[in-house]
């Protein structure tokens, strides 16, 4: 497929095939994606693939609590998770909040489950000392996790990038064995999707690129 074809038909794929992902083509997948930036070109990525029924379950149960939080923030119209505006809902709220099955069924209905980790001795979290949450470590991990998403689209398969899970990191590295120093970043169902979407819904580029500063001038395919 063409560069901007891939990347404008990649979507957030939940609805699989029962057609397997082989090793072979999961390899190649990965051996494309493994050519994602890092800092330092450390590449301190971790792939863990799970085909295991049992642990499956596991990683779907444990996405489960902060799912109900997240179903329940967005039925009060709040963004989920968000690390600024505090919730207004309360813990009951959230544990009487059926689990939306569209972010647990997956991790039991995909071919495989990737679950992308980063070595946190090599990564450089310029943003440590910052009065937020941390955001750089990141960049030393989701180009290469996108990557996997490229390449599965234009192997003719499809996935996407959960976290959900996350929130019960410990519980996560004690079912995988993962040391502590390795962060879990995404917990990635990977099969053939029911439907492949060619129409995505994103804003155009004047909606959020600006000129020289917040609040300056859009940029439009006019400006040079």
């Amino acid at each position: 497929m063409e560069l901007y074809d891939v990347m404008r038909s990649t979507f957030a794929a939940r609805d699989f095939t029962g057609d397997p992902l082989p090793n072979d083509t999961l390899f190649r997948i990965l051996d494309n994606a493994r050519f994602a930036p890092s800092g330092g070109n450390r590449q301190g990525w971790r792939v863990f693939v799970v085909r295991d029924r049992r642990a499956r379950e596991a990683l779907a149960a444990l996405s489960a609590p902060a799912a109900r939080r997240y179903a329940a923030q967005v039925q009060a119209g709040e963004n989920p998770w968000n690390t600024i505006d505090p919730t207004a809902v309360d813990a009951g709220t959230i544990e009487r909040t059926p689990v939306p099955a569209r972010l647990t069924e997956p991790f039991l209905r995909a071919a495989v489950i990737l679950v992308v980790c980063v070595d946190l001795r090599v990564v450089a979290s310029t943003d440590q000392g910052l009065a937020r949450v941390g955001v750089v470590s990141g960049a030393s991990i989701y180009p290469f996790a996108w990557n996997i998403l490229l390449a599965a689209r234009h192997e003719g398969f499809g996935g996407t990038i959960t976290t959900l899970a996350v929130a019960q990191e410990p519980k996560l590295q004690e079912l995988l064995g993962i040391p502590r120093h390795v962060a879990v970043c995404a917990i990635m169902p990977l099969g053939r999707p029911t439907k492949q979407l060619t129409t995505l819904k994103r804003r155009a580029v004047p909606e959020f690129a600006t000129l020289e500063r917040w609040g300056g001038p859009p940029l439009t395919a006019g400006d040079r």
